[in-house]
């Protein structure tokens, strides 16, 4: 009997973002152990098996749920939002599992950051604007230093995880002009997407405003509002013939 789960990444919100083969993973499964409020619950549309949500579960608790299940043969997808690579503490779970020799494959899923760069019409990377993207996120319970003012010196584009909360204390900090254009966006993908520009110096008070504490992406850099950027060598000038 294979003893095998599935760590399958959702995508960022959009029922129709997840992969083809994460989708069909989920039409298999006897069981789907989720993310919480993090998946969209349509999503779990896709299959007829037993749903367990992780939240407020320990690693404990959802590593026996598992086992149990893959002891009773039964097929069980891991089910993270957006890309499990990325803030999905899935390591730490494939090293549980690896203690009762059971196999995890990983499916890559879209990620927020991606869907965020489509619900702003923009590039995460544009020739003379930001040949770098930094992904980074604030101290919090687990993390006791970050090093978002050293990173965002670079006058890169930055995407933050996990800080609508502490937004007002992210652009106090960074090391970058106030006009610096920035971008919140509140479930990207989702059907209550909602998008708010700004500037270093007045977004904190645009999402207070707008009542945004969690679920978003923070995109800091000109990628946010294009200018004087470069076309790039595939797109050229066409060269006069030899």
């Amino acid at each position: 009997m294979e003893r095998k789960v599935y760590v399958v990444g959702a995508g960022p919100g959009n029922p129709k973002l997840i992969t083809v083969l994460g989708r069909e993973l989920l039409e298999k499964a006897d069981l789907v152990m989720y993310a919480g409020s993090l998946v969209n619950p349509i999503v779990l549309d896709y299959t007829n098996g037993e749903t367990v949500d992780s939240y407020g579960l320990t690693l404990d608790e959802t590593t026996k749920i598992i086992v149990d299940a893959v002891d009773a043969g039964k097929f069980v997808v891991r089910l993270h939002s957006g890309d499990p690579s990325l803030y999905g503490s899935i390591v730490e779970q494939m090293e549980e599992l690896k203690k009762f020799d059971i196999e995890v494959e990983r499916v890559p899923g879209v990620s927020s950051v991606f869907a965020t760069s489509a619900a702003l019409n923009t590039q995460l990377t544009l020739n003379g604007v930001s040949d770098t993207l930094i992904i980074t996120r604030p101290a919090g319970k687990t993390l006791e230093k970050d090093l978002i003012p050293e990173l965002s010196s670079y006058g890169t584009t930055m995407a933050i995880f996990l800080g609508t909360q502490k937004i007002k204390e992210i652009m106090e900090k960074v090391q970058c002009p106030k006009d610096t254009p920035v971008a919140v966006v509140f479930h990207a993908s989702w059907e209550d997407e909602e998008v708010i520009t700004g500037t270093v110096e007045d977004i904190a008070e645009k999402v207070k405003d707008a009542g945004i504490k969690r679920s978003a992406m923070i995109l800091i850099g000109g990628v946010v509002d294009p200018k004087n950027y470069r076309r790039s060598h595939l797109y050229g000038v066409p060269q006069e013939p030899l």
